[in-house]
Order: structure tokens, then C-alpha cells, then sequence
């Protein structure tokens, strides 16, 4: 396995800095286009306060079954300038898909043998990389099938939940005040980071999903906090054929097991832990029978 730099170059002209990861032997190779989920992440999938750390993890999963991955820093995050701040939730859409035009290109991987993995935000725009005659096939980890306004409800009474009591006392103001935080959110009221809300608010994953024409893996933990996983039956019907979805017990949004009662105060226990070691090896079947694989 070999890790090589590779700037992606966006449709405005950004140069999106990121990795490929190739494995041992001659090419081409198949290989996976990694997007993580949202915020400043970078292309591993960190920020300073939250190391998720998917993008190594994975891209040596994939290395070990002849696959390839490329994965990139976010605009204004790492090695690729711009604002985050000013980058909004269709931009991330418009650089995945520059970002699978440019892995198809590469001398090193096969063509028409590129696929997306996703993860929480990650997993919509995979989503909608799956209706791409150069896309072969997708994986949404932890996506979600609904409107984003009722996905961001869903998420809030979720989380909220979890919380002490005293904390959960304020579950029904707050519930008060959520439609016109949401109305002003929507109106632009909300300069930090506004625009990636509204386009993220109005954007529904069902057109996508439905859209579909690519063979769709969907995976959400049972005690995911920022995803119903009851949205795996809905991702099932709508893509067309049938999408194959798992349920996973005791998996958090984090990808990684919580065997104890979770709440977001596991977060920080469970992210000094690796990523799911089952989760990796169902991807990476998959994906390598998908891709035909060495």
C-alpha cells in the first residue's frame, strides 16, 4: 500500500488537496471515492476537537482487498484553501463529483470500476453520485431518506433525549422556539454557516434515492443519536431494485460499537477506539465483489 498526493480541481477552479491510497501490486486499480460527513473535516475525516479517523482506517481496509481510495481536505480546511464558512451544502455535492471525474481519470485506476462511500453527510451526496454512469457503486453509512428539516428535528429530539435531566426539561421550549429558529435559518438570518442550513433544510434524499441506478449498501447503527436507522426501509423501497441495507446492533453514528447505554457523552470514549472492524470487512466485500476485485 502507497499513499500518494492528488489534488482534485473543483468546478470553480479550487484546488481540493487530498490522498490516494494504493494497493500493493500493479494497476489498474478499482477504487472508492471517500466522503466524510459534515463540518471542516479534513481528508481523514478530523477536525482538532472530533477525530472520527475513517479515511485511513477504511482506505487500509480497501488496500487490503486490491482497492484503491482517494479522499480529500474540505474547501478552507488542510492543504485546500477557501472559507468553510462560505461553502455551502451544494458545493460539497458539485467537489464530490469533480472528485469522481477526476479518480476516473487517473492512469492508476480501472475504468468504470470507481465507487463512493459516504458517511452522514458524506452518505447523501453518495447518494446522489449514484445515478452517474461512472459510478459502479455506493455505500451510505449513517444517511438518512426524508427532507433535511425533518431529518435536523429528528436529529434535535434525538440528542436532547440522551441529555441529563435537568437538560431535558427544556425539551418542550425549545421544541416551541425550533420552528423559527428554522424560519430564520431559512430567511438567511443566520450568517455563520447559513447557507450550507438552507440548502441543506430543503434538500430531500428520497429524489435521490430514488434516482438511483447504481447498487446501493446502506448501513446505520442501531443506536445511532443523528440518524433514525428506521430510514433503512425507506432507502430498501425507493432505490430502484433494492437497496441492501443492515441494521447494525450497538453501532453508533460514530462507527464504532457502544455496548452500554449511549449517549453523546460516549462520544469522547468511543472515539479512542478504531472503527467498527465488522463494519470495515462488510464494506470492503462488498465493495470488492461490486468492483470485481482481485
Amino acid at each position: 500500500m502507497s499513499d500518494v498526493d492528488m489534488t482534485v480541481t473543483a468546478a470553480d477552479g479550487t484546488p481540493l488537496a487530498g490522498t490516494l491510497t494504493l494497493p500493493a501490486g500493479t494497476g489498474p486499480h478499482p477504487a472508492v471515492l471517500l466522503l466524510h460527513g459534515s463540518g471542516p473535516l479534513d481528508r481523514d475525516g478530523n477536525t482538532r476537537k472530533l477525530r472520527v479517523d475513517l479515511g485511513p482506517q477504511l482506505a487500509a481496509a480497501l488496500a487490503a482487498r486490491g482497492i484503491a481510495t482517494l479522499r480529500y481536505d474540505r474547501r478552507g480546511v488542510g492543504a485546500t484553501p477557501g472559507d468553510p464558512r462560505a461553502t455551502g451544502f451544494t458545493d460539497h455535492r458539485e467537489d464530490a463529483a469533480a472528485a469522481v471525474r477526476a479518480l476516473s481519470a487517473r492512469p492508476e485506476i480501472r475504468s468504470g470500476a470507481v465507487a463512493v462511500v459516504g458517511h452522514s453527510e458524506g452518505a447523501l451526496h453518495a447518494t446522489a453520485l449514484a445515478a452517474r454512469d461512472d459510478v459502479r457503486a455506493a455505500v451510505l453509512l449513517a444517511g438518512y431518506a426524508r427532507p433535511g428539516e425533518e431529518a435536523m428535528r429528528w436529529q434535535v429530539r434525538s440528542l436532547l433525549g440522551t441529555m441529563p435531566a435537568p437538560v431535558r426539561l427544556l425539551r418542550r421550549p425549545l421544541r416551541a422556539a425550533g420552528p423559527r429558529v428554522l424560519a430564520r435559518i431559512k430567511r438567511g438570518g443566520f450568517p455563520l454557516g447559513s447557507r450550507w442550513l438552507r440548502e441543506n433544510l430543503v434538500h430531500d434524499s428520497r429524489d435521490d434515492l430514488a434516482a438511483a441506478t447504481a447498487p446501493v449498501l446502506a448501513v446505520t447503527g442501531a443506536k445511532d443519536l443523528q440518524v433514525d436507522p428506521a430510514d433503512l426501509d425507506v432507502m430498501r423501497r425507493l432505490v430502484p431494485g433494492g437497496a441492501e441495507v443492515h441494521r447494525v446492533p450497538d453501532l453508533t453514528h460514530l462507527l464504532r460499537r457502544d455496548t452500554g447505554r449511549h449517549t453523546l457523552r460516549s462520544y469522547p470514549r468511543l472515539l479512542r477506539e478504531p472503527v467498527d472492524a465488522d463494519l470495515l470487512s462488510l464494506v470492503t466485500t462488498w465493495l470488492a465483489h461490486r468492483l470485481d476485485a482481485a
